[in-house]
């Protein structure tokens, strides 16, 4: 996605995206093998952004991902769309799991067409990082609001699944506000 990591400091900032979309996406998994049946769907939608945002995060030219790669993400991401769109029968509170499977749908075609670095839509681009940037400050707020006054154990604060929940949808915010930049 970001082309290849010719310095440190851009391989090392790669691959903790990398890092950071995979554990959001098992904790994902996670919430969705625990949860009521009614939030399994969500869940299972931000299992798959993360571990699609993963994959493309990795910088190119890593040996075994091929020319087949970005087909592959692209109908996975575009999988994800409908899934999304599924989603949307429960209520436009899911509108979210929408525009970020259209994000990584776009992100996904841009790249399996070759144009990488400048070949997306600009109008498009700057659309989606207004709509990410207004979503990772909200989601940043709520996130500090919630975390006022936990519990104390062993000196170190109670997260209720509810914050890890949002920090977890922040986490995967920030990621794509770090990737909509290189297309």
């Amino acid at each position: 996605m970001h082309g290849p990591a010719t310095s440190l400091p851009a391989s090392v900032a790669a691959w903790l995206l990398v890092l950071l979309c995979l554990v959001s996406g098992a904790y994902c998994v996670r919430r969705v093998r625990r949860s009521a049946r009614e939030a399994r769907g969500a869940a299972a939608g931000e299992a798959v952004m993360g571990f699609g945002m993963a994959v493309m995060a990795v910088p190119s030219g890593m040996p075994g991902i091929g020319p087949w790669g970005p087909g592959i993400l692209s109908a996975v991401c575009c999988g994800a769309v409908l899934h999304a769109v599924w989603l949307l029968r429960g209520g436009v509170h899911h509108a979210h799991h929408l525009v970020g499977s259209l994000a990584m749908a776009y992100m996904a075609l841009t790249m399996a067409a070759g144009h990488g670095h400048g070949g997306g839509p600009p109008l498009v681009t700057g659309a989606l990082l207004l709509y990410f940037a207004g979503y990772v400050l909200l989601g940043g707020a709520r996130l500090v609001t919630a975390g006022g006054g936990g519990a104390q154990l062993a000196g170190a604060p109670q997260v209720s699944p509810v914050e890890l929940t949002r920090a977890c949808r922040l986490a995967m915010g920030i990621g794509m506000l770090a990737m909509l930049p290189g297309l």
